[in-house]
């Protein structure tokens, strides 16, 4: 029943991609000549990837600490990366950011079209020129008042632990010194199999803001980029 199931909301997903799609491209033109940071569209963007997570019925989510996000403003998120579904309930944080994700899932049809309507960050993982565009890029969303939101693993965990985090997005926070959001993602690689779309059993999963960290109290690059990993790591300790 489960592949019947995964099956079928996959194929739902893909059809109604197209419809929001085409309401994604609404949004972009109305909105063009006013939002210059594109919140409007990303805010549609939310509910869109949001609705998915809401519709399938053995996935409960909740959302705790969103307040602590701004509205306005400049900052760095930084989450743990442990599920393909990380993506979608991480927009149903309903603030603005923009993503940093891997390039490939630009070239999808219809989902990768909008994250560039969005001016969302594309990066090809290994290559040291597409870090140093992707750096750029976000420089330039921090100047312009824009938060931006990483996965500092660079990459899905393999087994549940939290890896080592790359130094990038502490870079960030202390070059434009803006305050660093740690997030835990809670309960996602139970979601989904790492090589595979079957769906499991039913999965609870939940998105904590933590507190933010002020670049101007840590003495460089590494020891905030730690009390980020720790503050998550502690977060995740609790399940």
């Amino acid at each position: 029943m489960l592949r019947v199931f995964s099956v079928a909301y996959w194929a739902f997903i893909g059809i109604t991609c197209v419809v929001f799609f085409a309401g994604a491209v609404v949004v972009w033109l109305v909105t063009l000549p006013f939002d210059r940071r594109r919140l409007v569209l990303h805010l549609y963007s939310s509910a869109w990837a949001s609705f998915y997570v809401y519709v399938n019925p053995l996935w409960r989510l909740r959302v705790t600490g969103r307040t602590r996000l701004p509205w306005h403003g400049a900052a760095v998120l930084v989450a743990n990366h442990a599920s393909l579904i990380d993506i979608l309930v991480l927009f149903a944080l309903f603030r603005p950011y923009k993503w940093v994700s891997k390039q490939e899932i630009f070239k999808v049809p219809l989902i990768g079209w909008n994250m560039r309507l969005n001016d969302y960050v594309p990066l090809v993982r290994g290559s040291s020129a597409s870090v140093r565009t992707m750096m750029d890029h976000c420089d330039r969303l921090l100047a312009a008042g824009s938060p931006v939101l990483l996965f500092p693993e660079g990459r899905r965990t393999p087994d549940g632990s939290l890896q080592t985090f790359k130094n990038g997005a502490f870079d960030l926070s202390v070059r434009h010194q803006v305050p660093v959001y740690p997030i835990a993602v809670h309960g996602t690689r139970a979601a989904l199999p790492r090589h595979g779309v079957i769906l499991r059993e039913h999965v609870s999963a939940r998105v904590e803001v933590l507190p933010p960290l002020d670049p101007a109290d840590f003495p460089d690059i590494e020891s905030l980029r730690e009390a980020a990993r720790q503050a998550i790591a502690n977060a995740l300790q609790q399940d």
